[in-house]
């Protein structure tokens, strides 16, 4: 009689979880209510997102349907557990049990060259209930490069965005010139090599700016998102004033000595952040930095096998956050690349003037270090520097150099990744007015620097 009744009772159970519910009450749980994709540019479409339609009752529950409401003529495409559809009838949840729908979308070209919305929704139908969930992009134009070399003398203009698909190389001996404003995004595989030379006309409002092309979060902070800018052997008499260079893999590499007297590179009022290898490799090359934030990046500035270097008023710092551990000196500067069973060196020489090295606690003592072989002609001099370390940098000249003092940055918030790297002032932030006069006028803000002693740093406290 027990073993009856309990085969009644399994029956009765298994009944009830093969059964479809069909009260209005029933519980259905969508992940999400609105899915937005950021910016999206024309005819590239856009990686997918998704959603989770949880049936979180004890019986099966078939939704009468799911519909992309834009069908045919939407920009939006849905993938409903492995069937690309704009509508499936009478789906079938198993009980306490989910479905994944996936979303795309790819942007028609229209005539505006500013952001513009577009939207639709997904219905959900079941039980006499209809649920939404909403959709909403932003799409934009662009002039689209794949695989690109530019052979002659070309001026970008700030019209519309460009995006770079393969790789973008400036041929030797021509000039690329990029206006103020211009946004360059390059996609995951698509480095900009400058054989040539490649001039940033940026201003301290309307900066140049070179990213990655995955807009949507939370890829955008992502580092390594491109591969970076390559001034390669050939390259010279490159100037990127206000320039940002930001989630790149090496966000720039200046490799071999210039072909004339110019700095292979100068950077003016530059921002390079969070690169996940370098900020700034160096090889043996020439290199001039003046009011430029170097910031987060796993290698901010790295300088090998010699060269001539002059970095005046730069900030250089790292904190470790979510995506790239502080580990490695802010600073690193040698004449040699080690290679096989010997080393090469050449002459160098680093002059880095009212320049401040700092990185959070942790990993790292020394934020600077300066590294020597041989008996080449070598000059690594610190005048006015504020820097953190256990153990000063060998083989370097200090003059009047301030270290291990808190430069006190004015907002540090990691777990939001917010980084303000100007110094409060106040009377213990102590690279305020400490720095020495220089011939540069403006700081990183574009703000005066000539009102007495300057800061040390990128930035000008006012």
């Amino acid at each position: 009689m027990l073993i009856g009744s309990c085969l009644l009772l399994f029956a009765q159970f298994s009944c009830k979880k093969d059964s479809f519910i069909t009260s209005p009450d029933a519980r259905l749980r969508i992940s999400i209510d609105s899915l937005k994709f950021d910016t999206v540019f024309t005819s590239t479409g856009s990686v997918s997102q998704s959603f989770k339609i949880v049936n979180e009752n004890d019986q099966q529950l078939r939704l009468s349907s799911i519909k992309l409401m834009g069908g045919n003529t939407s920009s939006f495409k849905i993938n409903i557990n492995g069937i690309a559809t704009n509508e499936l009838k009478n789906v079938e949840i198993a009980a306490n049990d989910s479905i994944y729908v996936f979303v795309s979308v790819t942007v028609n070209p229209t005539t505006s060259n500013l952001p513009f919305i577009i939207s639709d929704s997904i219905s959900v139908l079941y039980n006499n209930n209809q649920r939404w969930v909403q959709l909403e992009a932003y799409g934009q134009n662009a002039h689209f490069l794949k695989n690109s070399i530019i052979t002659s003398n070309t001026t970008w203009s700030n019209d519309l965005p460009y995006v770079i698909l393969g790789s973008l190389r400036i041929a030797t001996d021509v000039n690329l010139t990029i206006n103020a404003g211009v946004k360059v995004f390059s996609h995951a595989d698509a480095p900009i090599i400058i054989d040539g030379t490649l001039l940033a006309n940026g201003t301290v409002n309307n900066k140049v700016s070179f990213i990655g092309d995955r807009q949507d979060q939370p890829y955008n902070n992502f580092p390594a998102s491109w591969p970076g800018i390559f001034f390669r052997s050939s390259s010279k008499n490159n100037i990127l004033n206000f320039a940002e260079i930001k989630n790149a893999y090496q966000a720039v590499v200046v490799l071999e000595p210039s072909t004339n007297a110019n700095p292979k590179l100068i950077l003016q009022q530059c921002i390079i952040d969070n690169a996940y290898n370098a900020g700034l490799l160096c090889s043996n090359t020439s290199v001039q930095a003046n009011n430029t934030l170097i910031s987060n990046c796993a290698n901010n500035i790295s300088i090998e096998l010699g060269g001539n270097y002059s970095f005046t008023h730069c900030t250089v710092v790292s904190y470790s956050n979510n995506y790239i551990l502080h580990k490695t000196p802010v600073l690193g500067v040698a004449n040699f690349a080690a290679g096989g069973n010997s080393n090469t060196t050449n002459n160098l020489q680093a002059i880095f003037t009212n320049c401040l090295f700092w990185g959070d606690n942790g990993f790292v003592d020394n934020e600077v270090i300066v590294n020597k072989q041989g008996s080449s002609p070598f000059n690594v001099t610190l005048g006015n520097c504020l820097f953190k370390t256990l153990n000063d940098p060998s083989n370097t000249n200090f003059i009047s150099v301030i270290k291990n003092m808190n430069p006190i940055f004015d907002s540090i918030d990691v777990s939001n990744r917010y980084f303000d790297f100007r110094q409060k002032n106040n009377a213990t932030a102590p690279g305020i007015n400490k720095g020495s006069i220089t011939s540069l006028t403006t700081d990183l803000d574009g703000n005066n620097r000539n009102v007495g002693l300057p800061d040390i740093g990128c930035y000008e406290k006012q």
